[in-house]
């Protein structure tokens, strides 16, 4: 278990006063709703999305949408055409990036039996050698289109690397999907992209600005007309796709949130995410820094203040204890416990959403209140091991098109829409620069690889 993990769980009750680690009577209202004060328009600006879809027969649509405003989450429905299996824990369908455009990036990972998977040098020799266990594909979904579309990409010469480092971003002429694959040890990398405009993937040779060290890869944003890549332990890449030279360029985070190479592996999200409010990165980090003893963990908010900038800003640093103490919280009724991290608002920086037992709650960290708090439902991963990699803050084209189905009420999932319990991982990658195997090329065979 990563320190800081160790150092979250043992600071939980340690600074608070007896009177706050009682758990209060749940109020049978939710806390006052800054919702119920805007108008309708803005409350429709955007939604969350839940990125795990439920797989059901559509009308004949491959995709269809139940819109539902914040802080409730918005559930995406995929036809078996794109997701033909049942859903498992290691097999599932994943909303990867959620543009402003209406597009959606979809991966849709199918189980197969083990194979073996041998890479050939021009010479005839072995340059690597993988096993596969599942046949992922990707769609660029658009809800918001009359025929609500799913596209299934062409598979690229070489397989993608790492869902978590594919990308989607919008033009006016269309839109490119791109995956960046670093080769960890050197300094080169590859742009991996797909064009609407082409139909076709092109590999872009970049310069890989990073020190040697294994990515933790956790979404892609689009922002500034670039793509940015988040790896919640170190910091974020960006470059522009479109570019027919792209540069790479990295922006670490603060020198004391930095972590060590997997220092939170598997955790961070938990904790951390990284997100678009106000036309401005975001990294909103609430994992506990200080010492095991004395103190509650912080809720803090970083701003890049531009696309060139090379240094985050702290605008935000609010202890948990404070939103504990706060009338706004004991009307919820929620236990005084570490919430997950959900994500950031698009539109209002000063307002973040956390996940805790079957709520998802707003804070506003500048007043030091709960401003909304409704009860949730996904379609996975169950309660105990949701995270922010497991929703999407979406802003939604104004005027919402045609195709868009109105806002309704919360929809209620039922046993038979959720999948299986699990922590439905993501996984992937990273090519690392190492010497050719010398082995000459010997018939392939299927199989599960000893352990």
């Amino acid at each position: 278990m990563a320190l800081r993990q160790v150092r979250l769980l043992a600071a939980r009750a340690a600074a608070l006063p007896a009177s706050l680690r009682q758990r209060p009577t749940r109020s049978p209202l939710s806390a006052p709703s800054r919702a119920q004060t805007q108008t309708a328009a803005s409350a429709s600006s955007w939604a969350i999305l839940g990125s795990i879809p439920r797989v059901a027969a559509a009308d004949g649509a491959d995709v269809s949408l139940a819109l539902t405003p914040p802080p409730r989450v918005s559930i995406l429905t995929v036809s078996p055409r794109v997701f033909p299996e049942p859903v498992t824990p290691q097999h599932f369908p994943f909303i990867l990036a959620a543009d402003p455009s209406g597009l959606l990036l979809l991966q849709a990972t199918l189980g197969r039996p083990w194979t073996r998977e041998a890479t050939l040098g021009p010479d005839g020799y072995f340059k690597s050698v993988t096993w596969h266990n599942s046949l992922p594909r990707y769609f660029v979904l658009d809800p918001a289109a009359d025929s609500a579309s799913a596209f299934q990409l062409p598979d690229p010469d070489d397989a993608i690397m790492h869902q978590a480092l594919l990308g989607l971003i919008a033009s006016p002429a269309g839109y490119m999907v791109a995956e960046l694959r670093p080769l960890i040890g050197s300094d080169k990398a590859t742009l991996l992209c797909f064009s609407s405009e082409t139909g076709t993937w092109v590999s872009k040779p970049v310069h890989y600005p990073l020190p040697p060290r294994h990515l933790a890869p956790i979404n892609v944003l689009s922002l500034h007309g670039r793509l940015w890549w988040v790896d919640l332990e170190w910091g974020v890449i960006t470059s522009d796709p479109f570019a027919d030279h792209p540069v790479l360029r990295f922006v670490p985070f603060p020198p004391d949130r930095v972590l060590g190479c997997r220092e939170a592996w598997g955790v961070a999200d938990i904790y951390r995410c990284v997100g678009v409010s106000a036309g401005k990165l975001r990294f909103v980090d609430t994992m506990y820094m200080g010492p095991i003893i004395g103190g509650t963990p912080d809720i803090t908010v970083w701003t890049l203040p531009g696309p060139d900038a090379t240094e985050w800003t702290l605008e935000h640093q609010v202890s948990f204890g404070d939103i504990w103490a706060d009338d706004s919280y004991k009307a919820t009724g929620l236990p005084v416990d570490i919430p997950a991290l959900a994500l950031i608002h698009p539109d209002d920086p000063d307002i973040v959403y956390f996940f805790l037992e079957e709520h998802i709650f707003a804070v506003d960290v500048r007043a030091r209140k709960v401003v909304d708090c409704k009860v949730y439902h996904l379609v996975a991963p169950p309660r105990c091991k949701v995270a922010s990699r497991f929703v999407r803050a979406w802003k939604l084209p104004q005027p919402l098109p045609s195709g868009m189905l109105d806002w309704s009420n919360d929809p209620i999932l039922t046993e038979r829409d959720k999948a299986p319990h699990g922590i439905y991982p993501l996984e992937g990658h990273s090519m690392l620069c190492r010497e050719t195997f010398k082995v000459r090329a010997i018939p392939c065979c299927a199989g599960r690889p000893s352990m």
